[in-house]
């Protein structure tokens, strides 16, 4: 019922955009959607609540810092402030008319923008539970886990056990804190995107990214004799083949990641555009017809999109520990060699 209510609210709140863009004319759907999986300096809940950012932009050199506010007047249009113009997402000086100028040079923006805002609550509450965790461990040494403790440890063991030990082997403990913090950062994020309001964060290409940096950082620099040897000197491989094979295996080191980078980026993205989409096919159909059909599909799509939520930390915590346990893993190569000459 909790998460039926959840989805009836995401409604309302959709039903108030669409009312408010049929007053000033056609509903357009594409709006809505990127506005919900857009990053915004500005961070919209329901109609009528909305928490401005602080803008912090440096200047030549010359820090401001005033609020995202000051960039809409009465009737919630966009106007100029302090030389400044919001315009489509992005900060920029203001000319003479008011629109972007053409030097932007020497303009930095480190704003406090919806999926920032987002980051630093999800690091909180990632902080608030897993201290309470550790708390409880303390507390509890030697008993039965007991509240969120008892809820959580399950998790945490089959990390352990069934990604970290089963995929890097005898030195999995180093990798522990990473994959766990990969597997509840993306797991939380992905739940808080589904709450009314909530910022696309899992969703953002640029927080994909460098999660996915941070796994080839550690694969490279885990990386021991053997597995460079085999990026360049595959076994069994002649060495003419060398120059091909060479860039084919460092093209390969760089593609694992660019993969976990995509794979997140776009099933979370997809989800949201799903059900978004749904919705506003009621207000593209102008039909309470369609609502039953529109309103079923969605909330499916919305229980569904929580496994993924789930299934896309797993999988990439998963593929994260792979990679590790190739960087780390000793090879035999000369019982690769011989095996291959007995073959022959």
């Amino acid at each position: 019922m909790k998460k039926l209510f959840i989805l009836l609210f995401s409604f309302l709140t959709i039903s108030v955009h669409a009312e408010a863009a049929a007053e000033g004319g056609e509903f357009r759907p594409g709006d809505l959607i990127m506005h919900h999986i857009a990053d915004d300096y500005s961070w919209h809940f329901a109609d009528g609540v909305t928490l401005y950012l602080p803008v912090i932009l440096i200047d030549n050199g010359t820090p401001q810092v005033f609020s995202s506010s000051n960039f809409y007047d009465e009737n919630h249009a966009l106007v100029p402030y302090n030389g400044y113009v919001l315009n489509h997402g992005h900060i920029y000086r203001a000319d003479a008319n008011g629109q972007p100028a053409a030097d932007q040079s020497s303009l930095l923006d480190f704003s406090i923008t919806k999926n920032v805002a987002s980051l630093f609550a999800s690091v909180i509450l990632l902080f608030a539970v897993f201290l309470t965790i550790a708390g409880s461990y303390k507390k509890n040494r030697g008993k039965a886990p007991s509240g969120i403790q008892s809820f959580f440890e399950p998790i945490i063991i089959f990390v352990r056990d069934e990604i970290a030990k089963g995929n890097i082997g005898p030195k999995y403990e180093r990798y522990m804190p990473y994959l766990l913090t990969i597997f509840f950062f993306i797991w939380f994020n992905n739940l808080l995107g589904l709450m009314p309001g909530g910022a696309n964060l899992t969703g953002n290409i640029a927080v994909t990214l460098v999660l996915a940096t941070l796994t080839l950082l550690i694969t490279v620099f885990s990386g021991n004799k053997s597995y460079w040897g085999h990026i360049f000197a595959t076994p069994g491989v002649p060495k003419w083949l060398s120059p091909i094979m060479i860039p084919v295996e460092l093209i390969g080191i760089l593609t694992k990641p660019f993969s976990l980078m995509v794979r997140l980026f776009a099933n979370i993205t997809a989800g949201h555009i799903i059900i978004l989409s749904l919705f506003s096919l009621i207000f593209i159909f102008q039909s309470v017809a369609v609502a039953p059909i529109s309103v079923a599909f969605a909330i499916f799509m919305f229980f569904l999109e929580l496994l993924v939520a789930l299934l896309q930390a797993y999988i990439f915590t998963l593929l994260s520990a792979m990679y590790f346990g190739g960087a780390v893993e000793e090879h035999d190569h000369v019982g690769d060699h011989g095996h291959g000459d007995g073959a022959h």
